[in-house]
């Protein structure tokens, strides 16, 4: 039994969940926490012997015999008495049993043993009472918690529970979920407990975690430079509760703080509602989930609907609303369809059931997918201004002065949230100057036709939906400012310029989540620009401006969405300008993932002839990335290399050692796919060298620097040179700083790395790595990649000896691939040729390895030539009559590799060809071949190859 089904008579009277304690000498036993302490400090006990314990106190001054101990601890295992004698020696010794007279556990001869102390029992809640280390306690003020709160009885209770025996406990849940309502009832529940020494301290208007320790320190009373400090020295010898409360926008410096204050100060318990973990030491985290809906079931009763938490709060606050619903099996499953839309949510849910008085419940059902309806009727009897929502509307733009109303009028061009900066620019005229839109923002707030709320140190504003249409209709209908529109739209495309720098830093997902909402304004903005009455060249510079920030947010399709509108819109007065350089480039970035078209080559060298002509060498060399990638996917290596020849002149030239840095990088790519290995390896060496943390004056072709590109690539060469542990440590490496990024890189160095742990063997991290690159391509609908991650996988599978279903599925994904940017995939294609030869299919093997090698001349990718010639002589070996020509293009594949330095490829064929020469009673020949190879190696001796080479060498002597 919990500790909250425990002593209910208790708990009702204190609101606090209790335990029950045993107590004997300085011991204390709590054993549904299966806890013992002595004088409060806990004594470590093995799980049998406390099991042992708590059966013999269980029965103080009763033989307890050695079965029925045996039935207790072990109830599924078979043991013997000796694993009785062990534990019962273990516990007297952890008991200090005999030691100055204290005798606790006897044995009765011939029958069991006997717990023979005095014990008491007492009932003490979760978290006891004590006002030690209060009295100097500055309290601050908490919410007020619900009148009821729907279907978190059970949660509250358990938190409160988790609180006593952790000390650190972080809600976790969605946002609107209720995890303030939540930690708000159980701060209050443990007021008593905690001798009123609870602080409740609401953080959603922090943005700067710079000032959480600041902020929590002022609130406490604590006054000092060294803020830290001070705070973990004022709490050392406190007793309280901290509520931190809205924490997912500064978690790392409330991980950091609440990390320190739980290790320094051990009688302060800490409860976080957070929208994520802060994954510190100590932290035991709640995940609150959404409120139980109805299923989706036609056959539901009101009775059954009513029994869900998220229809009890519905039917709840409709009712508050005014809303008198006879609530009957015919509207049953209108509200669970409202509750499953609103996916339990308690705060949607609340506001959706605000509406149903107005609305009536099926319309408020309907309202969730429909625009607001400003005249639909309300009472008959109700007073004019209250009849429909546009008469109470009306009745609210009356009562305000001219000035707040045109105010009000230019406000209605914002769709969300908006700055007080933001009004300032869109609003501000020469009949309206800066100090009367403050003073009309100020008036329009007190009388609730603007919601203002903190965000951070900023007020945000913004006008509730139904009022901004309602406001729209009224602009319709009057002359209206005519400039407003393009008076937003310029300030949407100056705020992304002076913002760029900004959105370069958010380097993770939650923090990129956190300012999708200010993208709200631009999307507006440039619907009206390319609009019917809009003005398609302010719509030409703003797409500019923001195809930039959606690149770098991950926003593909409306980087090409928009990026296309504007080249489309183009004119004599925006063409060859930079506004079109930026265009044309991001709709062929946006459009290099989806597809292998004319395109994205034409959109590309458009945006690179600009840049000559304007001079822009910083643009000229971000363009290299995916002109680069575009000609290394269609296998084009050698046109590929030499735009990175030109751009590392470029960079020099430049003298900026980040775009040098770029350029060596691509550079070194393109000679690790022809073969130049140890060319390609001084030049990626030399671009890791190069800060990685450096940021581009520009994000759109290069979202995460070169420094992930260089690792991977590095990680490659150095197997192909026989580097296999610097390989996989390098690609291990590179992989964890990308998934810091979690940008697109991390795709490209899971690709990448995934061919490494393929190529050493190591099946397991590859299919770790490759399960990780499948799900991040189908996440994030990255195209072709998602393809190629499948293919990856088939060949996986293929190498791990499910051959035929390997097969099937590569052919699969290569069918798929053909007609798109993948057109050819060398390395899909090399285990393709495995898969055949080990299952017989060896006529196919050799028609995919002879188009292959025709392709890779005429493409340049040498790097897998020596493993196609290997294969190549392998499927002749193979066939129902072997060729005599298998050893020569043995011979041709040793050659090639040693030239290229590819030591790897080298050791796969001598093996194969020595296997050979040893079958061809030629031992002496064979070894003479693959020893000095192998000697070669002094590292990866866990590796495939390695070990197959080992095994040969022992079988020929």
């Amino acid at each position: 039994m919990g500790p909250i089904n425990q002593a209910m008579t208790e708990e009702e009277s204190t609101g606090m969940p209790t335990k029950d304690v045993i107590s004997f000498g300085a011991f204390s036993l709590i054993a549904s926490e299966r806890s013992l302490t002595k004088e409060g400090v806990r004594v470590e006990l093995g799980a049998r012997a406390l099991d042992t314990l708590i059966a013999l106190v269980s029965c103080p001054n009763e033989v307890v015999t050695k079965r029925d101990l045996l039935a207790q601890v072990w109830p599924d295992s078979v043991v013997d008495e000796g694993s009785v004698r062990f534990h019962i020696a273990s516990l007297r010794k952890a008991l200090g049993d005999g030691e100055e007279g204290s005798r606790y556990i006897t044995t009765v001869a011939g029958r069991g043993y006997c717990f023979v102390a005095p014990i008491s029992r007492s009932l003490e809640p979760g978290i006891q009472r004590s006002a030690t280390g209060s009295a100097s306690f500055t309290n601050t003020a908490m919410p007020s918690r619900l009148t009821r709160m729907v279907g978190r009885i059970d949660e509250t209770h358990e938190i409160a529970a988790r609180l006593a025996d952790s000390r650190f406990v972080t809600i976790v849940g969605a946002g609107g979920v209720g995890k303030t309502t939540v930690a708000v009832a159980v701060a209050h529940d443990l007021v008593e407990a905690f001798a009123g020494a609870v602080t409740f301290i609401d953080l959603s208007a922090l943005s700067d975690p710079a000032l959480v320790a600041p902020t929590i320190a002022s609130l406490l009373g604590v006054s000092t430079d060294d803020v830290v400090s001070s705070l973990i020295a004022y709490l050392r010898d406190k007793r309280m509760l901290l509520v931190l409360d809205t924490c997912e926008h500064l978690i790392e410096a409330i991980a950091a703080l609440t990390s320190r204050i739980f290790v320094a100060a051990l009688q302060v318990h800490l409860l976080i509602t957070s929208r994520e973990s802060l994954r510190v030491e100590g932290e035991h985290v709640y995940r609150l989930d959404t409120l139980a809906c109805p299923p989706d079931d036609p056959d539901l009763t009101a009775a059954t609907v009513q029994t869900f938490p998220a229809a009890q709060l519905f039917l709840e606050r409709a009712a508050a609303s005014g809303h008198r619903l006879v609530f009957s099996d015919a509207e049953a499953a209108i509200v669970a369809g409202i509750c499953r839309k609103l996916d339990g949510v308690a705060l949607a849910i609340e506001l959706a059931a605000g509406r149903v008085e107005a609305y009536g419940l099926k319309r408020t059902a309907a309202l969730l997918d429909e625009r607001l309806t400003l005249r639909w009727p309300g009472q008959r009897t109700a007073p004019p201004r209250q009849k429909t929502l546009q008469a109470t509307l009306e009745w609210s733009f009356g009562l305000l002065a001219e000035l707040e109303r045109d105010v009000l009028r230019r406000l209605a061009v914002f769709v969300g949230q908006f700055t007080i900066e933001a009004a300032l620019a869109v609003v501000t005229c020469p009949t309206i100057d800066e100090g009367l839109v403050f003073g009309a923002i100020d008036s329009l707030v007190a009388k609730s036709m603007v919601a203002a709320r903190p965000v951070g140190a900023m007020m945000r504003y913004r006008l509730l939906e139904a009022t901004r249409a309602y406001v729209l209709e009224v602009r319709a209908d009057s002359a209206g400012p005519a400039d407003l529109p393009v008076r937003h739209a310029r300030y949407c495309q100056r705020w992304l310029d002076e913002t760029a720098a900004e959105w370069l830093t958010l380097s993770s997902a939650a923090e990129r989540a956190s300012r999708v909402a200010d993208l709200v304004e631009v999307r507006a903005a440039l619907e009206w620009c390319f609009g019917a009455n809009g003005n398609a060249q302010v719509g030409v510079g703003l797409a500019a401006s923001a195809t930039r920030v959606f690149w770098a947010m991950s926003f593909y399709g409306e980087c090409q969405r928009w990026a296309e509108r504007a080249i489309a819109a183009l004119d004599d007065a925006t063409r060859d300008t930079a506004e079109e350089m930026s265009v044309q480039g991001a709709l062929g970035m946006s459009l290099l993932f989806e597809s292998n078209n004319e395109v994205v080559l034409t959109t590309l060298n458009r945006s690179m002839t600009i840049a000559k002509a304007l001079g822009k060498t910083q643009q000229q060399i971000q363009l290299l990335v995916p002109l680069h990638l575009f000609h290394t996917r269609n296998r084009a290596f050698n046109t590929a290399l030499n735009f990175a020849t030109d751009g590392v002149e470029l960079a020099v030239g430049q003298g900026d050692s980040t775009s040098i840095a770029l350029a060596r990088t691509l550079k070194g790519i393109s000679l690790h796919f022809t073969g130049e290995l140890g060319d390609a390896r001084a030049e990626l060496e030399a671009a890791l060298r190069h800060d990685p943390g450096a940021q581009w004056a520009n994000p759109i072709f290069l979202a995460s620097g070169h420094h992930i590109w260089a690792g991977t690539a590095l990680a490659r060469t150095l197997w192909l040179q026989g580097y296999p542990a610097q390989a996989v440590d390098r690609a291990v490496r590179t992989i964890d700083e990308a998934a810091k990024l979690e940008d697109a890189s991390l795709s490209l160095a899971l690709h990448w790395g995934s061919s490494v742990f393929l190529w050493t063997g190591d099946t397991h991290r590859a299919k770790h790595h490759v399960d990780w690159y499948i799900s991040r391509t189908e996440t994030f609908s990255m195209g072709p990649n998602v393809t190629v991650a499948h293919g990856i996988r088939a060949a996986l599978a293929i190498q791990r000896g499910d051959i035929r279903d390997g097969i099937e599925s590569l052919q699969r994904c290569l069918e798929k691939l053909h007609p798109g940017t993948y057109e050819l995939h060398t390395e899909l294609h090399l285990a393709l040729i495995q898969g055949f030869i080990a299952i017989g299919r060896v006529a196919e093997a050799l028609r995919l390895v002879d188009d292959s090698i025709g392709r890779a001349e005429v493409n340049g990718d040498l790097c897998y030539m020596p493993e196609l010639l290997r294969l190549k002589g392998k499927a002749l070996l193979s066939a129902p009559k072997p060729d005599g020509d298998a050893e020569t293009y043995y011979q041709r594949s040793l050659a090639l590799s040693r030239r290229q330095g590819a030591m790897s490829w080298e050791l796969r064929t001598s093996i194969d060809l020595a296997a050979l020469k040893a079958d061809q009673g030629r031992p002496e020949d064979a070894r003479a071949l693959l020893k000095p190879i192998f000697s070669r190696f002094l590292e990866g001796s866990d590796t495939a190859d390695l070990k197959a080479a080992h095994d040969l060498l022992a079988t020929l002597g």
